[in-house]
């Protein structure tokens, strides 16, 4: 949800006037309020359709890991199951097996060890953010039992992270009152460093969470190290601390591409995982998963059994109604692609990166500061950044229509600004090439226009040098003096852009 603020700016704002609906509608319509009358569905859908075109386009909004494409077979799907409420699974058992299908390739594919009578346990979701929610209350509940049991205080929970997670799990801890301690970054590692994070944990730290596929630089932290080192921490204490993993961007990549990474249910302390069906699962946006390791570590009282929809259903959830679109498309993805097709989709996502990586090199405007594991994308910052910022190109790229966000790193490297493209499937590399042209003609238009400006007040400060003191003596700068009054005339110009957060 986007809290909106409707307060028009005149009174003229307060209505809509429609070019082509006129057609129609020969009044203006409300912006705020509901209209007092129908109006034709031609009309409605040409005013909505008018003002959507000033949106970015998908495709070029390259900010975003969600899906933007998906096959013509897979959109007939979603509309036919528009109308159809997940939730009411005794109406729509078939839709609930394919979930359930879901949960269980998806738990094959990260490991988890299942008896050939047992099932996943495991939910699909609104994204990998309510995932987080859920599988945060599942173990802020067993630390609060084992706490009880033992007959220790309960009343102070907290989770270890890096300071590179998504803000989801910010929303966790404040909705659901837990502390976040959060290990700091530094300038060249932008993951979470596992021996911080293991000294920051405490009786009551209810879980560490890692990240497979950082939201700034797609890099996967270590987890494997993490549980070696929580391990032993975990025998010195009498602790049972465990791990979850926030595998929402690189848990359909790491399988695929990485056999040999051992990052999930392999790893003793790793209770649970959530992966977005919409990103790399290549599902449009809506759908997440979280999968536990058994059913022993899903708290049973936080599972809801209902009947009057039908038969006893059993339900862990934060939203109820919701549409059945997304899992059937994430099912139809599964048995359309298998392990070959993601395989191959993941691998050109790579290998476009890397062009759009060299591409960007070669310029010898940026350092590249993603890594090339992890998840298919590019993290550059500028060299040099005295003139002009990564803000600068950012919004200057908008002309070309694409989207590129810019923003700066969390503590303790809030110093670093960079811009980042993700390459999803619908990226090609024409469109990587075409973007390194774009991004090339930018950088040259920044650069003259700062040779333009530096020449026109390089002149003034000349003229000021040469024109006298205040006691009227004439005033001979140096180059060099002319050169730093220069430059802090520019240092102050580029303080006053904006910066702004990642998505």
């Amino acid at each position: 949800m986007v809290l909106s603020k409707a307060v028009p700016s005149s009174s003229h704002d307060a209505s809509l006037d429609c070019t082509f609906a006129s057609r129609y509608v020969r009044a203006p319509l409300p912006r705020f309020k509901l209209p007092e009358e129908s109006i034709p569905k031609e009309a409605a859908y040409q005013v909505i359709n008018d003002e959507l075109m000033l949106d970015g386009n998908p495709r070029l909004n390259l900010a975003s890991f969600v899906t933007t494409w998906m096959e013509p077979e897979c959109d007939k799907l979603i509309m036919a199951a528009l109308n159809k409420n997940y939730v009411d699974m005794d109406e729509y058992p078939i839709t609930t097996e394919l979930q359930n299908r879901c949960v269980n390739m998806i738990a094959h594919l990260f490991n988890a060890q299942i008896g050939e009578e047992e099932t996943a346990v495991g939910v699909g979701t609104v994204g990998s953010s309510e995932a987080i929610m859920l599988a945060g209350l599942a173990f802020k509940r067993k630390w609060q039992n084992k706490r009880k049991a033992e007959g220790m205080p309960y009343d102070k929970p907290n989770i270890v992270t890096g300071a590179n997670v998504q803000v989801c799990w910010e929303k966790f801890a404040r909705y659901f009152e837990v502390e976040l301690k959060e290990v700091k970054l530094k300038e060249g590692y932008y993951v979470m460093d596992p021996e911080k994070a293991v000294a920051m944990v405490d009786e009551n730290t209810i879980c560490v969470a890692a990240i497979l596929g950082s939201t700034l630089t797609g890099e996967f932290e270590d987890v494997n190290k993490l549980n070696e080192l929580l391990t032993e921490k975990n025998k010195e204490t009498g602790w049972d601390v465990p791990i979850h993993v926030d595998a929402a961007s690189g848990g359909f990549i790491a399988p695929f591409l990485y056999k040999d990474l051992v990052w999930d249910f392999r790893l003793p302390l790793v209770k649970s995982i959530n992966v977005s069906g919409h990103k790399y699962g290549l599902v449009y946006a809506g759908v997440g998963w979280v999968v536990w390791r058994s059913k022993e570590d899903l708290p049973d009282e936080l599972v809801f059994h209902i009947n009057y929809l039908g038969a006893d259903q059993p339900t862990f959830t934060l939203n109820f109604s919701k549409g059945s679109s997304q899992i059937i498309a994430q099912y139809y993805q599964f048995i359309r692609l298998g392990f070959e097709g993601y395989k191959n989709i993941i691998e050109n996502c790579m290998e476009n990166a890397k062009v759009l990586r060299q591409g960007l090199e070669q310029t010898g405007k940026f350092n590249i500061v993603s890594k090339e594991v992890g998840v298919p994308l590019v993290a550059f910052a500028l060299k040099d950044r005295t003139y002009y910022t990564v803000f600068d190109i950012s919004e200057h790229l908008r002309r070309f229509g694409w989207i590129v966000p810019a923003y700066t790193m969390p503590a303790d490297a809030q110093h670093i600004a960079v811009l980042r493209v993700v390459v999803r499937e619908d990226f090609s590399r024409s469109l990587a090439e075409r973007l390194v042209s774009d991004i090339h003609k930018v950088v040259q238009e920044l650069d003259e226009q700062v040779k333009h400006v530096t020449k026109v007040v390089t002149t003034q400060v000349d003229i000021t040098a040469r024109g006298g003191g205040t006691d009227g003596a004439l005033v001979h700068k140096s180059e060099q003096e002319i050169a730093e009054e220069v430059i802090t005339y520019w240092k102050k110009l580029v303080s006053r852009k904006k910066t702004s957060g990642v998505c």
